[in-house]
C-alpha cells in the first residue's frame, strides 16, 4: 500500500498546486479551445494533469530508492524510458505546436529505449507467422515499439470526457496488479499500484469537476506506462498469455482501429482529422440528454461528467474476461472477437438512432434526471 498511497498523495497535491495557480501559468498551459469538434468543455481548464501523475511515480520511486528496495530500479527506469514520450506531450500542452507524429516518434524512442534498458520486449505472440518474425530481434524490437506507440495513442484518444480515460487507465493496471500477484512478481504488482495511485491523484480533481485535464503528455505517459506494464508481464512470464496485455487494453486500441477505418474507408477523411463522433462522443450527444440545450456551466459539465460512466462499464466488459482467462489464448481471441462485435453493434445502434432505450439517460435542465426515454434524438452524424 505504499507505493499506492505514496504516489496517490503527492499527484493529489502537486495536481491541487496546478489547479490553485493557473491564474499564473494558465496562458501557456489552459486549454482555451471551446469550439473543436472534440470539445467539450465550457471553460478554460489547465491541460497539464500528467505533471502530478510524473511527480507522483517520480517521488515514489524516490521514496523506494531511499528504503534500499531492489524494486526502486523499474520504477526509476519506467519513468526515465517514458520521459521522451512524457515530455514531448507536455511541450504540445504548452506550445500547441508539436504534431502527432512528433509525440508518436517521442513514444517510439521511449519504446525503444524501455527494449534495451528494461528488457521489455516481445517475443512471442501465438499467433502463428508472427511468432516467426518477433523471434528476431529486429522483428521483436518493431512489434514492441507499434504495440507500445499504439497504446499511448490510443488511451490519448479516447481522453475525452472527465474521468473517462484516467479510470479506464486504472482499471487496466488493478488488472495487471492481479494478474502479476498471481504469478507472484511483487515488484509488477507494486510498480502497476503505484500507477494507480497516481492516476487516482489526478482523478479526483478532474471527476467529475473537470478542473484539470490530462492533456497529451499524461495521456501518452500513461498510454506508455500501462504498455510497458503488460509488455513486462508477459516477457516475464511465459504462463501468461501474450495476448492478456491487448484484452486488457481492447477498448481503446480497438476504438483507435475503428476510428482509422471509420475515418478512411467510410468518411473518405485522413485517419488523423479529428472528428466529433468517437463512440464516446456519440454517447454523449445521444444517449446523454440530460440537460441538452442548458448553456450553464455547471449543468454542462456534469453532463460531460456523466458521459464517462458508460464507457467504464464497456472496458470492464474487456477487463473482467481478461482476469478469468489470462493464461488463454484461444479464450481471450474469442472474447476479443467477442468485444469487436458488440463495440460496432453498438456504435451502430447509435449512429442510426436505434439506441435501446433504457441505455438513454434523459431529464430537463433543472436536473430532474431520469433514464430510459422511448429513443435517442439529435441531428444525424455521417
Amino acid at each position: 500500500m505504499f507505493y499506492m498511497l505514496s504516489s496517490f498523495l503527492v499527484a493529489t497535491l502537486v495536481t491541487l498546486w496546478v489547479v490553485h495557480s493557473s491564474s499564473v501559468h494558465g496562458h501557456f498551459s489552459a486549454d482555451g479551445d471551446l469550439s473543436g469538434p472534440q470539445k467539450f468543455h465550457v471553460k478554460v481548464v489547465p491541460r497539464i494533469g500528467g505533471v502530478g501523475m510524473y511527480l507522483g511515480l517520480l517521488v515514489t520511486a524516490a521514496l523506494v530508492w531511499f528504503r534500499g528496495s531492489d524494486h526502486a530500479h523499474l520504477g526509476l527506469m519506467l519513468l526515465l524510458c517514458g520521459l521522451p514520450a512524457f515530455a514531448a506531450g507536455l511541450i504540445e500542452d504548452f506550445t500547441k505546436k508539436v504534431s502527432p507524429g512528433k509525440r508518436l516518434l517521442a513514444t517510439a524512442i521511449s519504446a525503444t529505449i524501455a527494449f534495451y534498458l528494461i528488457n521489455a520486449q516481445i517475443t512471442r505472440t501465438d499467433i502463428p507467422g508472427l511468432d516467426w518474425l518477433v523471434g528476431f530481434s529486429v522483428g521483436a524490437l518493431v512489434a514492441t515499439v507499434l504495440t507500445v506507440s499504439g497504446v499511448a495513442n490510443a488511451v490519448n484518444i479516447i481522453d475525452g470526457f472527465n474521468g473517462l480515460s484516467s479510470m479506464c487507465v486504472s482499471l487496466m493496471l488493478l488488472t495487471f496488479a492481479y494478474v502479476a500477484l498471481q504469478v507472484g512478481d511483487v515488484e509488477l504488482t507494486l510498480w502497476s499500484l503505484a500507477g494507480v495511485g497516481a492516476v487516482l491523484g489526478f482523478f479526483v480533481w478532474n471527476f467529475p469537476a473537470g478542473l484539470i485535464f490530462l492533456g497529451d503528455g499524461g495521456a501518452y505517459f500513461l498510454g506508455f506506462f500501462v504498455a510497458e506494464i503488460g509488455v513486462l508481464l508477459i516477457a516475464r512470464h511465459p504462463e501468461v498469455s501474450p495476448l492478456f496485455a491487448l484484452m486488457v487494453c481492447i477498448y481503446p486500441v480497438f476504438e483507435t482501429l475503428f476510428s482509422i477505418y471509420r475515418r478512411r474507408f467510410i468518411r473518405a477523411t485522413p485517419p488523423g482529422l479529428p472528428d466529433g463522433i468517437h463512440l464516446h462522443s456519440l454517447i454523449y450527444r445521444r444517449l446523454m440528454r440530460w440537460t441538452v440545450g442548458a448553456r450553464d456551466a455547471r449543468a454542462m459539465t456534469r453532463r460531460n461528467s456523466m458521459t464517462a460512466p458508460y464507457l467504464w462499464m464497456l472496458c470492464l466488459s474487456s477487463l473482467v474476461p481478461a482476469v478469468f482467462f489470462w493464461d488463454s489464448t484461444a479464450m481471450l481471441a474469442l472474447c476479443m472477437l467477442l468485444f469487436g462485435l458488440v463495440y460496432v453493434g453498438l456504435y451502430w445502434r447509435i449512429v442510426r438512432f436505434r439506441t435501446p432505450s433504457w441505455m438513454v439517460f434523459r431529464g430537463d435542465v433543472m436536473g430532474r434526471a431520469t433514464s430510459g426515454s422511448k429513443s435517442a434524438s439529435g441531428p444525424k452524424s455521417q
